[in-house]
């Protein structure tokens, strides 16, 4: 039997780690191939500075920018079968930038020895499915010997992630526009936008963390515009919030509710599409980013053809270890120990989630359903159970820290639902720590302090 997994970002490391688990148990594993188009393992979580198209002519696939630290906390994203503190020898802080999150991730999959399975810098270009054969043919470009090869699979996962390819809506002027106009996924740095008037369209996650790095790293003034609503944070002084960007004139923008504002720079916080080229039609997600999208039973099996799977296409509270659940759930289908029922059932089981989806009312509704949701997967596997119930309560606590100051709640900490042991506090304020990387965020609060004293 042959598995052909698509991107080695957190998901795709997911399955991988998955089957080795079951391999550590005894169990012969198929013969597994990851197909990664980026150099290196880690999905988004893998920065680049390129944007736009990289070395090989490939779109980038990552929409990391330096200094993102984690906008939720790590507890709710632990590993269940490798914690922080065992990765990194103590407790930690409970919001980690971006590159100690790498780390973290690379920790366990380099321990379970995965790399050997990856084939890097080789996009996948088409995946088709051959009714006699009941096989895939995966056809993939190899850059680094420039070939193009077809190997046939008995099983794919896509892996590919939901948050690369920009949705870019348009707005009047904009081809006029003085000033830069990017989307979230090429934005890169915010000292590029410091002494500017930063106008950032959108109102949810991209937003809210892109202009705060905008105002921490000195931008003049932010103007956030919104479509539906508001985020209605306490903002400091220089930064508010406006109703949807009605036109551009100049470096005037004009909103709808009459007035109008100077920007040098727009920033497209406008969310990404389920964007599958690869795969023929027969095979491709059509989905809005959601709780809960259709013709997936159980969130993961393809119910047009149960030999395909997707990982981690849902909208996102909990992340690693949801994508961990279905991907010990994907694994035990492909090793049937998991027998799936016919296809009746299975779209009736995804009609029940989605009604019940469609009953949500508040952001606490959606945080218990998607608990339930990795709950329901954990129980029909051997991945390790974990306190599902104190994941809520801290995304709970999270969402109440960011309403009380939205600059300085990721000066919080919380309980390991894995260990049981209090994060530390970090030895640097969010807002006063310039220097995200992995060597700055482990310092000792000695060495810290000493660092000051002699810049001092």
């Amino acid at each position: 039997m042959r598995v052909a997994i698509i991107g080695a970002g957190p998901s795709g490391l997911a399955q991988l780690r998955a089957f080795q688990s079951a391999q550590q148990q005894g169990c012969e594993i198929p013969d597994l191939v990851c197909y990664e188009k980026q150099s290196d393992w880690g999905g988004l979580w893998n920065y680049s500075w390129r944007t736009g198209l990289d070395q090989h002519g490939e779109p980038v696939h990552g929409s990391m920018y330096r200094y993102l630290w984690s906008n939720g906390p790590k507890e709710g994203l632990e590993f269940a079968d490798y914690s922080f503190e065992e990765h990194f020898g103590r407790p930690i802080a409970s919001y980690p930038p971006r590159e100690v999150l790498w780390d973290y991730i690379k920790g366990r999959v380099e321990q379970a020895d995965v790399r050997k399975y990856i084939r890097f810098n080789c996009p996948v270009r088409q995946v088709t499915y051959n009714e006699e054969t009941c096989l895939f043919s995966v056809t993939a470009h190899d850059h680094d010997t420039d070939e193009v090869t077809t190997e046939t699979f008995d099983h794919v996962v896509v892996a590919s992630g939901h948050f690369s390819t920009p949705n870019v809506p348009d707005f009047d002027g904009f081809q006029s526009f003085n000033g830069r106009i990017l989307h979230a996924h090429d934005f890169r740095d915010a000292l590029e936008f410091r002494g500017q008037d930063v106008l950032i369209i959108g109102s949810s996650y991209s937003a809210e963390d892109i202009g705060s790095q905008c105002y921490k790293y000195g931008a003049r003034s932010i103007v956030t515009s919104y479509r539906s609503g508001p985020m209605g944070f306490d903002w400091p002084d220089n930064w508010e919030e406006k109703p949807l960007l009605v036109k551009v004139n100049g470096n005037t923008a004009h909103f709808a509710d009459g007035t109008a504002r100077h920007v040098d720079a727009i920033i497209l916080c406008t969310g990404y599409i389920h964007h599958f080229p690869f795969l023929d039609e027969s095979l491709r997600l059509k989905t809005d980013n959601r709780l809960w999208p259709l013709n997936i039973y159980q969130g993961t099996v393809w119910e047009a053809n149960p030999r395909l799977f997707y990982l981690g296409m849902q909208d996102q509270w909990y992340t690693f270890n949801m994508f961990d659940a279905q991907a010990w759930f994907v694994r035990d289908v492909i090793l049937k120990r998991i027998a799936l029922p016919d296809a009746q059932t299975m779209v009736k089981h995804s009609q029940a989630w989605r009604q019940r989806e469609l009953q949500i009312e508040d952001e606490r509704g959606m945080i218990e359903f998607q608990g339930d949701y990795v709950r329901s997967l954990i129980e029909q596997t051997d991945y390790p159970s974990f306190d599902i119930d104190g994941v809520n309560k801290t995304f709970m606590a999270w969402l109440e820290h960011k309403n009380e100051n939205i600059l300085t709640f990721r000066d919080n900490i919380y309980r390991s639902l894995m260990t049981g042991n209090m994060a530390t506090a970090h030895h640097t304020r969010w807002l006063e720590a310039m220097d995200d990387s992995l060597e700055a965020y482990l310092a000792s609060p000695i060495r810290q302090s000493a660092k000051q004293q002699e810049k001092v």
